[in-house]
């Protein structure tokens, strides 16, 4: 079988890297194509990966005046390449193209309030594939499963923190800042932690330093205190330098549904909403989704000051990791089970 995974996130190479590895060794040719955002080519370089990537818009406006090019950018591949199907976390380009070229598209999602990209999606898409924990009924195209996206590569089945790596970069107690540009089509209309002013900014990570050292990790380097406070971080390092952080705090709900998934509190600062998130707060205790910051870092105090916080959380994740799946299996059989299903109709 010949597959076309979309991606456009480095998350979502996570995501499918123990896919791709699976199902290349079932002898299946696998074509990733995606969007060259933040730091993905490096990770697609460290993974061994070869990728074609299309336009990339960084504003809203540009993402929607692009469709278009992008649909075209990949049909012109898709056409070359002759796929039997399609995967994606979701992609239009991938549905509008499997559509055209009469071949099915799986969409793996997680993000609930992507409303605009799911629209886009959904009419042209064979299979939804979705975590129990999402709250939106996409219809009868909708299969749920109970696990995390992030348990495709975070389950410790397939990854192991490195207590070397911390040390590596001279780090002992600290915690992490997450600051997002939120310029992601279904960031329209988030908000975060909504720094006005630099000052606001640098008292936030002063309050934070009482209870250790502060890194930032951020996709914007305006001010001259995010400079400060970044350190340069081989993205191969990421998940274990956030596996032996003290907390994870920000506007990124990647990296806080990963902490919490490596068992490291987290708090989401947002006045979004995110399935996956709140179950893992409701049922786990593992992640907080907080609107306001100043209320964040009053959850943050809190949890920095409970001495017994780090065994606490690895009890709340043991009964996490024994309630889930492994989805990157998951993942494998859904496309080899689709395909066979296909092939015999």
């Amino acid at each position: 079988m010949r597959i076309i995974i979309d991606i456009g996130h480095p998350k979502d190479i996570n995501v499918f890297k123990n896919v791709i590895f699976a199902l290349q060794s079932k002898g299946h040719e696998v074509k990733i194509v995606g969007r060259a955002k933040e730091n993905t080519k490096r990770i697609l370089a460290e993974y061994g990966f070869d990728c074609e990537f299309g336009p990339y818009y960084k504003n809203i406006a540009g993402k929607v005046l692009g469709i278009a090019h992008n649909d075209l950018w990949l049909y012109n591949i898709a056409k070359k390449y002759q796929p039997d199907l399609f995967i994606s976390p979701g992609s239009p380009y991938a549905a509008h193209v499997s559509r055209l070229l009469g071949k099915p598209h799986l969409a793996y999602i997680d993000t609930e309030i992507a409303t605009f990209a799911i629209k886009l999606m959904l009419p042209f898409t064979d299979k939804v594939y979705t975590s129990s924990s999402f709250y939106t009924d996409l219809g009868p195209k909708q299969e749920r499963f109970n696990g995390y996206y992030e348990l495709a590569y975070l389950h410790p089945k397939y990854f192991k923190p490195n207590p070397e790596i911390p040390k590596k970069y001279g780090l002992d107690e600290y915690i992490i800042l997450r600051l997002s540009a939120l310029a992601a089509h279904h960031d329209i209309n988030a908000t975060g932690l909504n720094f006005k002013t630099e000052e606001d900014l640098l008292e936030y990570v002063n309050e934070l330093e009482k209870y250790g050292r502060v890194i930032i990790s951020s996709e914007t380097r305006e001010w001259q205190t995010i400079k400060n406070y970044q350190i340069p971080i081989d993205p191969k390092d990421l998940h274990d330098l956030i596996s032996y952080s003290s907390l994870c705090i920000g506007e990124g709900a990647t990296m806080a549904s990963e902490a919490a998934i490596l068992g490291v509190p987290s708090i989401y600062v947002s006045n979004t909403q995110r399935g996956y998130l709140n179950e893992l707060e409701k049922k786990y205790g593992l992640a907080y989704t907080i609107q306001r910051k100043n209320e964040a870092l009053k959850k943050a105090a809190e949890i920095l000051g409970n001495e017994s916080c780090r065994n606490e959380w690895f009890l709340k994740r043991k009964k996490m990791l024994s309630e889930k799946i492994d989805v990157a299996e998951f993942i494998v059989e859904t496309v080899e089970a689709y395909n066979s299903a296909k092939r015999y109709n």
